[in-house]
C-alpha cells in the first residue's frame, strides 16, 4: 500500500472501485464523513429503491449517473463499467480495492446472515443470499477483477491500490477515517 498518498491528493471527486463486498461503500462513507464529500453509491442509482435488486431502465440509470458525475464534489463507489469513461473524465482520484474473491465471498455470506443494514444498500432489510450472486462472485468476479486492475493501470489520476483488508485498514488509519465494523 502507498500510504504516503494523503487523502486530499485524491481531490474532490474520488472514484472507488472493486469487487462486490470488498468494502467500497464503507470506505466511501468514511471518506465522506471525514471530508464532507457527498457519498454516491452506484448500486442505489442502478436499482429501484427498496427492491430485491431490480434494475432501473438503462436510460434512467445513465441519466442519474450523469447527473451525479456532473456535480463538483463526490466520493462515488461502484463499478458499472458501461459508464466508467464519463466517471473517469470527471474524477480527480481513484481507489481500487483489489481484495481476493475468497475475502469478498466470505463477506457476502456474513452480510446475508447479518441483521445490520448494509451501507450503500437498497434499504430492504436483510439481503437474501442468492445462487445468482454466488455464481457471479465465483465465476464472473475474478475476470472483472482483472479488468478493473487494467483500467486502474491505464488511468492517469492520483490513485491508490489497496489489495487487502489489512491495507484498507492501514490506509484508513493513516487518513484518520472511522470504518464501521462491517468491513474490517
Amino acid at each position: 500500500m502507498n500510504s504516503a498518498l494523503p487523502l486530499d491528493a485524491l481531490g474532490p471527486r474520488i472514484c472507488i472501485m472493486g469487487p462486490s463486498n470488498s468494502g467500497k461503500s464503507t470506505l466511501a462513507e468514511a471518506i465522506a464523513h471525514k471530508t464532507d464529500l457527498p457519498a454516491v453509491h452506484l448500486d442505489q442509482l442502478h436499482h429501484i429503491p427498496g427492491s430485491q435488486w431490480v434494475p432501473r431502465a438503462p436510460a434512467e440509470f445513465l441519466r442519474l449517473h450523469a447527473e451525479a458525475v456532473s456535480q463538483e464534489r463526490w466520493v462515488m463507489e461502484g463499478n458499472y463499467t458501461k459508464c466508467i469513461e464519463e466517471r473517469f473524465a470527471r474524477a480527480t482520484g481513484l481507489i481500487l480495492l483489489d481484495v481476493k474473491v475468497t475475502v469478498a465471498l466470505l463477506r457476502y455470506i456474513r452480510r446475508c446472515y447479518s441483521s445490520t443494514p448494509r451501507i450503500g444498500g437498497l434499504k430492504m432489510g436483510r439481503e437474501p443470499m442468492t445462487l445468482e450472486m454466488l455464481k457471479y462472485m465465483i465465476c464472473t468476479a475474478p475476470q472483472n477483477r482483472k479488468r478493473h486492475k487494467k483500467l486502474f493501470d491505464q488511468v492517469r489520476l492520483p490513485k491508490l491500490l489497496l489489495p487487502s483488508p489489512r491495507d484498507v485498514k492501514a490506509c484508513s488509519d493513516y487518513w484518520g477515517l472511522q470504518l464501521t465494523n462491517n468491513d474490517r
